[in-house]
């Protein structure tokens, strides 16, 4: 059976919490292997990818993209759901809401962002005007208008290097710049996923704002407990937009 959705869960998310897995399976290509969850929903097979592996060992600047969506493109994915916890540039967006990402600005330094790296091979520029699928996306907000769910429409996302995290200095760049939430991990991937002809969206998670944005530091449990706060609410909007794709 092939998987026509593809989910890759970042921090916080390795696994639906509401839809058993059904096997667990380790897929190789080109590019690496890579450890694929099969859920089954609604008599369906959806592919999903721990983006930082089961137990969050594989750091930002780590993570094998290439692998990945080239994983679920092999398995037969047509589209790509991602989730990334993220930190907010903007007071209007405080930690537990959800964004629907819609652009980016690209701060990372050594990490391969196509599947383009080879010299002597037709390679092409690839258009990301609109970087993620519109199509995708209107399902996204008519899935979260349908469940009740609030969900901010457009959002910048800045990712940076990582792993470790901004300088409030480099926060106030990115505010000064258009940014509206900052992470590690949706660039390349949203990239790999349009050259890889995949319609690719984003479901951001807000759990923390950005260094120097309010008094005190940034630590994991402040990150992963307004996450989990959260994961109710991203599943249920997650299979409610799968519901539209597999109409």
């Amino acid at each position: 059976m092939r998987a026509r959705v593809g989910v890759i869960g970042g921090t916080g998310y390795y696994k639906f919490k509401t839809v058993p897995t059904i096997r667990e399976e380790e897929v190789d290509n080109q590019y690496g292997r890579v450890h694929v969850l099969f859920a089954e929903y609604k008599g369906r097979e959806i592919a999903f990818v721990p983006r930082h592996g089961l137990g969050h060992t594989i750091p930002p600047h780590k993570i094998n993209h290439r692998a990945n969506i080239q994983a679920l493109k092999d398995l037969g994915a047509e589209s790509i759901l991602a989730t990334a916890a993220v930190g907010s540039l903007r007071k209007m967006v405080p930690p537990g809401e959800l964004v629907l990402l819609s652009q980016f600005i690209d701060m990372t330094k050594r990490r391969i962002g196509t599947f383009y790296d080879e010299e002597g091979v037709p390679f092409k520029h690839l258009d990301v005007t609109e970087p993620f699928s519109e199509p995708l996306r209107e399902r996204v907000l008519r899935a979260a208008t349908a469940q009740g769910i609030h969900i901010h429409p457009y959002g910048t996302y800045v990712a940076f290097e990582g792993p470790r995290l901004e300088t409030a200095a480099e926060i106030s760049m990115m505010q000064i710049l258009g940014g509206d939430v900052v992470g590690m991990t949706i660039v390349p991937e949203v990239v790999l996923a349009r050259e890889a002809d995949l319609s690719y969206a984003a479901i951001a998670v807000i759990t923390n704002y950005g260094a120097g944005m309010v008094p005190g530091g940034i630590s994991k449990d402040m990150v992963r407990g307004t996450f989990a706060a959260a994961t109710n609410t991203l599943e249920r909007l997650l299979l409610a937009t799968i519901d539209l794709l597999l109409e």
